[in-house]
């Protein structure tokens, strides 16, 4: 079916792009959720009715207008929907990580006064269940091991019609609040409001390339993180796109080439998993040679193209952390383009963007044009100004000040440079930068950068304030575990040399520290959005620090 024709404004809501597809592309799909070798589909008609049914329950409630409502659930259909429904209901949306404990979600839940919980797609639901007050109505989504405590998603769509008008919200009313994924301490929600959303589209559109006739956007970054749910989400429906899930992890690189994405975001770990099983099929000799044999080389790179699900893909965006240059050029040999966004929840994820265009390798790309940015020429912070930043925490006056100053510019924590065609390069957090014990400032990340480069380093910590030079934490990779030890380190120490070649005296690597648990998640050494807690791995492997420094070892396991 043709798509018809939306003008994007940076006034317009995103429910109305809904309401647009909905009235005037009705049978076209508007969601696949896999579910083993099927789908389950869901129509812009179908998607429709089910959130004014949704909507129709939460109207019923008499809630207060604008009332925040919970959403817990990991990426999967009825999360668009859900969110829908929470908008045509009028009411505010508040979205959590699918990974949090129980004590996580009541402190976010409580913080937030959120009304009602819809709970989805989770795998330890009943671990998280405790952390909700006992007062608090919940609704479960219906194919996921539904709570038969909560008001059932089947329930409402039999007993409640849908609800037959189309309300749209003022483009300033609060549409989210988002918690950031708590780094350095406990998350804070930030307000973004309707007009946030509408004009970051609209500031983005020429570098999301909608204007094609059929596009899949693939979406598996949690919906609760603002890359998701700014450039995916947002964009996706107001150009009337069909979204593609995955169904689990295990199942994800099927689900992925089963879809066939023209869009999809990601996080740098997944191209390093990515490179990591294309080189165990192809090792890296042999791949450069068939890379070098005409015509041999385009069908190589179609082949790993289409294995990954990755060869009709238009925009491939890659953010939330830093992205190793080697990395991406290695892809870019096979013809996959990754583009680096540079955001943050407190400005609606967009700050920056690599134009596929003119990529300028070891920036995050050229500033939006809609957005300004000064760097701070004592601290070399990296200050934004936008229409699309926040309107500030919610409960936070103090923090809210602390972060947006008297003339609007919001104080993003990245210290960075600009150079003349507005393109920006990170260099490191304000607070992540320490001293050593010769009273000289590290910037952590971008030494990380360079080991992160190495195919058998799989996770890389720098640490050492108050050490005379900084050592790097690092985790194995499961090849690098398997390999013979003698080849491994011989490559790490390799990579020493080489990193330590091109920095500066005080930032040389001292030690190389291997630790032989993952930082994951659920160790607590990592954010849901999978950013190192750098603080909680430096209080664990503290008392350590010195006896390793003094180790005669260059690399130490």
């Amino acid at each position: 079916m043709q798509r018809t024709p939306i003008n994007i404004t940076d006034s317009r809501p995103l429910i109305d792009y809904f309401y647009h597809w909905e009235k005037h592309t009705p049978d076209a799909l508007f969601l696949r959720q896999p579910f083993g070798n099927g789908y389950l589909d869901f129509t812009w008609k179908e998607g429709g009715k089910q959130a004014r049914s949704l909507a129709a329950y939460l109207r019923s409630l008499q809630l207060p207008s604008h009332s925040h409502i919970g959403l817990v659930s990991k990426n999967c259909a009825e999360w668009f929907i859900a969110d829908m429904a929470i908008m045509m209901a009028g009411h505010v949306s508040v979205p959590f990580f699918p990974t949090l404990t129980a004590d996580q979600l009541n402190l976010v839940l409580e913080h937030s006064d959120c009304n009602v919980l819809i709970v989805g797609k989770l795998d330890n639901w009943m671990s998280m269940k405790p952390g909700v007050p006992k007062s608090m109505r919940c609704i479960s989504f219906p194919t996921y091991n539904p709570d038969p405590a909560h008001v059932q998603w089947n329930t409402i769509l039999e007993q409640y019609a849908p609800i037959t008008d189309s309300p749209s919200p003022s483009p300033e009313d609060l549409m989210t609040i988002i918690y950031t994924s708590g780094t350095t301490g406990n998350p804070k929600g930030v307000m973004l409001t309707f007009r946030c959303f509408s004009t970051m589209l609209n500031d983005i559109q020429p570098f999301l390339k909608t204007g094609m006739e059929t596009m899949r956007f693939f979406s598996y970054l949690p919906l609760c993180h603002i890359a998701e749910r700014a450039y995916l989400e947002n964009g996706g429906i107001a150009v009337g796109t069909t979204f593609y899930f995955s169904e689990s992890l295990d199942s994800f690189a099927k689900n992925l080439s089963d879809a066939r994405p023209t869009h999809i975001g990601s996080v740098p770990r997944i191209w390093v998993k990515f490179q990591q099983g294309i080189l165990a099929k192809i090792p890296q000799p042999k791949l450069s040679m068939l890379l070098k044999i005409p015509i041999i080389n385009n069908i190589v790179r179609r082949k790993i193209r289409q294995t990954l699900g990755l060869n009709d893909a238009v925009v491939i965006l890659v953010g939330a952390a830093p992205m190793p240059v080697s990395i991406t050029q290695w892809f870019r040999r096979l013809g996959i383009h990754i583009q680096e966004v540079y955001g943050m929840t407190e400005n609606t994820g967009a700050v920056s963007a690599m134009p596929r265009e003119q990529i300028i390798d070891g920036t995050v790309g050229r500033v939006h044009a809609g957005g300004r940015v000064k760097i701070d020429p004592v601290t070399g912070e990296i200050c934004h100004q936008s229409p699309y930043n926040m309107i500030g925490y919610y409960k936070e006056p103090a923090m809210t000040a602390e972060t947006i100053d008297a003339e609007g510019w919001l104080h993003t924590g990245d210290v960075g440079l600009l150079d003349a065609n507005n393109f920006l390069t990170i260099t490191g957090r304000v607070k992540e930068m320490y001293k050593t014990s010769k009273g000289e400032y590290i910037a952590p990340a971008q030494i990380e950068m360079k080991f992160a480069e190495n195919p058998f380093i799989e996770q890389v910590c720098v640490v050492g304030q108050s050490l005379p030079q900084p050592m790097a934490l690092i985790v194995l990779t499961e090849a690098a575990k398997a390999m013979d030890n003698n080849e491994v380190m011989k490559s790490l120490s390799a990579t020493l040399n080489q990193v330590n070649s091109i920095l500066k005296s005080y930032e040389r690597i001292h030690k190389i520290i291997i630790i032989s648990e993952m930082w994951t998640i659920e160790n607590n050494k990592m954010t849901p959005t999978l950013k190192l807690k750098r603080n909680i791995i430096e209080k664990e492997f503290g008392p350590f620090l010195e006896d390793w420094y003094a180790a005669k070892e260059q690399l130490i396991m």
